[in-house]
Formats: structure tokens, C-alpha cells, sequence
């Protein structure tokens, strides 16, 4: 099978995704300004979403998509319709538990998830109402996971891709013509969260019908496939918690900050995530599916040059990315975002963020692609414990660098845990012998470290004939910006390819040859 096909597609359909949330991010900054009531939406959005992939998303996904497989393989069709139909049943019931007790008690998770808003009665009573309103989110963004798990599987994986555009559509759509609606406006987004959430599930489901897996919930307590999901989801939502739990904790440090700052965070965190999205997620839904079908059939050799690719295409996506979000941080972030109520401040602020992030960009995306290693083999243990341990020393981290970068201290302790999680789990599968490390693998790197040297002297050859960014229109700004990217690039691929590194015929059947 070729997996650069597949790949490219993924990538392409999230790379619309993530534009369209640049959109939505634009249009928030120009509508709503970073201020104090676009702090409260993003401290509120992030809750449900903290919810999300704690308990879908990944942590569901990498006990679900295993059992399925094995099902597909030696089971009947109307026994895989059990299965599905009981798992839907308690992921029905889980998530709609989560979601009466989070509007039940949203005071109290605004209480301990943001305490320095108690500063200000009236943030406080806004984030509450505007979590009561979002927390059926939840319900509906871990129904559209079980679903994209499902079609993933039958490796229908453009579809899951495309339900994420349908929050963003959503949010585009009231910003600019139902915010005046609502008072205050930021309302507005919180509904529009809603309705991108139930669009998301409603697109699935004649693909499930298609392949004749749109089933009825129905909890089976004693079915064999639902009880092995269970125990593998117990570590899986650990190790995804350990993650999430640190995000909790730079909430609660973002809270205390100067106002703004979490707005800083925020847009930084969606520019930054456009690269782990498009490399790291796409990679990762197709790895993770294909890696668990070759331990499956016990094909080991298979399994090993599949992950040996997947970590070089990780390389050579990644790292000409994270340059590019290094040099490029201010040029980007007063092209995308420098409009309305965003200021010139606001973009400095926000560029420290994003530069510091840059630095653990690499780790970020090869993180994915090895944790997909140990879940798709159904090892649980080692992740969840380096997960935790890297918790720890964010955390551990974060007084002193917010002490010394204020708001930025945050990304740059992230950064710096992604590479000793990284390290880590190499270290671990390197032991295992699930991973290996020969003289080719200093070769490649070597060869893309010369490559990437030649583009940086590129772009900073060609940042230095560019006019001031804040100059010209936004598709002038834009069109600079694709072309010194593209210069970039372009030239980036050409060394590539000088150094034997061809990357158009770098697919997973050419690499097993």
C-alpha cells in the first residue's frame, strides 16, 4: 500500500481545516479584540475540549481501533455490529453523564480551572454561562471520534478529516452575522461551537450507513469486545490525562497573568498546532492504523521499516517547519491576526509565544508518531509513565521560566518537555528493538540538516529584500508570505533531492525496497 498517498490527501483536507481556522482566529481578533471577554471564551472553549481528548479523540480511539481490527479479522459481520452498537451505547451514556455534571457544576470548574477570574465578578459569571452553553459539546465532538475510529478503520480517512471543517464554518458564519444578536456578542461563538459539533456527527453518518456500521446503542455490559475496550482505555485516558492536566495547570498560571495574555497563548497555541495537525495528526491516523494491522498479522519486519518511514517523513515535514515558525513568527502573526482591535503589541506578545514554541515543534509531531508505536502494539504503561513524569517537570518548570518570560515561560517549558518526551520514548522502543538506528539513519540526518541550512540562508536572504509586513493589503501581506515560503521550500526540496532524498517517491512501498 502506498501510504504517501493517503497521507497527502489527509494532509491536504486538514491543511483546508486549519485555514479555515485561521479564518475563524482572524475574524475573532478583528470582531472581538484580545480582551477580557475573548480570554473567558478561550478558558471556557478549552474545558470541554480538555474533556475531548481526554476521553476520545486519541485516548479512545487507540484501545478502540486495535479490538475492531482484531474483530474485522475473525468475527462475522452481525458480531462487529454487536461490538459497535455496545460501544456506542456507553460511549452515549459516558458522554452524556460528562456533560450534565459539567453544566451542574461549571461554577466549580471555572473556580479551580481559572482562578484569578474571581478578581472579576463579571468574567467569572460570563465564563460560567458561556461553559454551561458549550459543555454539550463534549456529547457531540466524542460521538463524531467513535465514528471517525469507525471509518478509519475501513480506511474511509478523508471523511474524519473533513468533520472538523463544519466547526470552523460555524464559527466564521456567526462571527460575522449573529454576533450583533447576542449580548455581549462572545455569546455568539459559544452557540456556534454547538452547531459545529452537531454538524460534525451529522456528516458521518451516511458514510456509516454505507458500510453498513450505522448501528443502534445498545450497551452490551458482558460483550467481550466492550470489556477488553474498557481495560485499554483505563491507561490510554491516564497517559492523555497526564497531557491534559498540564494544560489545566498553564490555565491556572494564565489566569494570574496580565490580561491578554491568555488571548497571547491562544493564538500562538492555533498557529503552532497548524503543523502538528497537518504532519503530526495526519500521520498518525494513518501509522496508527496500519502499524496495528501489521502487529496484528504478526509481520514484525513490516511493522519496524513502517514505523523507520513514518519517523523520516515526520523529519522531513517538521523540521523546515519549525525554521519557518521561528524566523517567520512576526511576519505571520501581522498578516494573519494584525487587524481591528489587534495591536502591534498584541503581536509581540504573541511572537514571543510562537517562537518559543517553535522549539519543541519537532518534538511535537515525533511524540505522535511514537506513541501510535507502543498503543498500536498495545503497550499502555510506557507512555502513560513518561506522560506523567513530563507533567511533573512542566510543572516544575513553569514558576520560574513565567518568572523570567512572563507569559511566553509557559511555551518555552512545553517545548523543552516535548524533547525529553520524545527522548524518552525513542529510548524505550530503541530498547524494545521496535525501532532501529543504523548508519543510513545518520546519513538522512545529516543530509536534512544540510538541506535545512540552505533554506534558512534562503529565507534570510529573502526576509531582508521583503518591505515592512504591516505594508499593503492582506492579500499583497499573503502573497508575499506564500512566496517567501514557497522560495523556501522550493529550494529546501531541491537540496533534498541532490542528496538522494527524493521525497515525491518517498512512499512507504518505494521505502521497503
Amino acid at each position: 500500500m502506498n501510504l504517501l498517498k493517503p497521507l497527502v490527501s489527509i494532509s491536504f483536507i486538514t491543511l483546508i481545516s486549519r485555514i479555515l481556522g485561521f479564518i475563524r482566529d482572524v475574524l475573532i481578533g478583528s470582531t472581538f479584540g484580545v480582551s477580557s471577554c475573548t480570554d473567558v471564551f478561550f478558558i471556557s472553549f478549552k474545558i470541554p475540549n480538555l474533556l475531548r481528548r481526554i476521553f476520545s479523540d486519541d485516548s479512545f480511539s487507540r484501545a478502540f481501533i486495535p479490538v475492531l481490527i482484531e474483530y474485522r479479522s475473525h468475527q462475522n459481520k452481525t458480531q462487529v455490529q454487536e461490538f459497535i452498537s455496545s460501544i456506542f451505547g456507553m460511549m452515549l451514556f459516558i458522554s452524556s453523564s460528562l456533560t450534565i455534571l459539567g453544566i451542574f457544576f461549571s461554577r466549580f470548574i471555572i473556580l479551580i480551572s481559572a482562578p484569578g477570574f474571581l478578581n472579576s465578578l463579571e468574567k467569572f459569571q460570563l465564563s460560567e454561562i458561556l461553559l454551561q452553553i458549550m459543555f454539550p459539546y463534549v456529547l457531540f465532538v466524542s460521538l463524531s471520534s467513535f465514528f471517525s475510529s469507525i471509518l478509519n478503520s475501513w480506511n474511509y480517512f478523508s471523511i474524519p478529516a473533513l468533520s472538523p471543517i463544519f466547526l470552523n464554518i460555524s464559527m466564521i458564519i456567526f462571527s460575522i452575522f449573529f454576533s450583533s444578536f447576542f449580548d455581549p456578542t462572545i455569546l455568539s461563538l459559544a452557540w456556534a461551537v454547538i452547531i459545529g459539533g452537531c454538524l460534525q456527527i451529522c456528516f458521518q453518518l451516511p458514510f456509516l450507513y454505507r458500510i453498513n456500521m450505522l448501528v443502534k446503542p445498545n450497551i452490551i455490559w458482558n460483550n467481550v469486545g466492550l470489556i477488553k475496550v474498557l481495560k485499554k482505555t483505563a491507561p490510554s485516558i491516564l497517559g492523555t490525562s497526564a497531557n491534559q492536566i498540564s494544560l489545566v495547570m498553564n490555565m491556572i498560571f494564565s489566569s494570574l497573568l496580565n490580561s491578554g495574555s491568555i488571548s497571547w497563548i491562544y493564538y500562538a497555541d492555533k498557529l503552532i498546532e497548524f503543523p502538528v495537525g497537518v504532519l503530526g495528526a495526519s500521520l498518525n491516523t494513518i501509522l496508527f492504523t496500519s502499524l496495528t494491522k501489521s502487529y496484528k498479522k504478526n509481520k514484525k519486519i513490516e511493522y519496524k521499516k513502517l514505523l523507520n518511514w513514518g519517523f523520516r517523513i515526520a523529519l522531513i515535514l517538521s523540521v523546515p517547519s519549525a525554521v519557518i515558525f521561528f524566523f517567520l513568527a512576526k511576519p505571520i502573526i501581522i498578516v494573519l491576526f494584525q487587524y481591528g482591535k489587534f495591536t502591534y503589541f498584541d503581536v509581540l506578545m504573541t511572537e514571543r509565544v510562537l517562537r518559543y514554541y517553535s522549539f519543541g515543534l519537532i518534538s511535537f509531531i515525533l511524540v505522535k508518531i511514537l506513541t501510535s508505536a507502543f498503543y498500536s502494539c498495545e503497550e499502555t504503561n510506557i507512555p502513560m509513565k513518561i506522560s506523567f513524569f513530563t507533567v511533573f517537570l512542566t510543572q516544575f518548570m513553569n514558576p520560574f521560566f513565567i518568572f523570567y518570560f512572563k507569559h511566553a515561560g509557559l511555551a518555552l517549558s512545553i517545548s523543552i518537555s516535548g524533547w525529553i518526551n520524545f527522548l524518552l520514548l525513542y529510548w524505550n522502543l530503541y530498547k524494545k528493538k521496535m525501532i532501529y538506528f543504523k548508519i543510513n539513519e545518520l546519513i538522512f540526518i545529516f543530509h536534512l540538516t544540510l538541506s535545512v541550512l540552505v533554506m534558512m540562508l534562503i529565507l534570510l536572504l529573502t526576509l531582508h529584500f521583503m518591505p515592512l509586513w504591516s505594508v499593503g493589503s492582506f492579500f499583497n501581506k499573503i502573497m508575499r508570505l506564500i512566496f517567501v515560503c514557497f522560495i523556501a521550500g522550493i529550494l529546501y526540496l531541491f537540496t533534498l533531492n541532490i542528496l538522494g532524498i527524493r521525497i515525491l517517491n518517498f512512499s512507504y512501498k518505494f521505502y521497503l525496497k
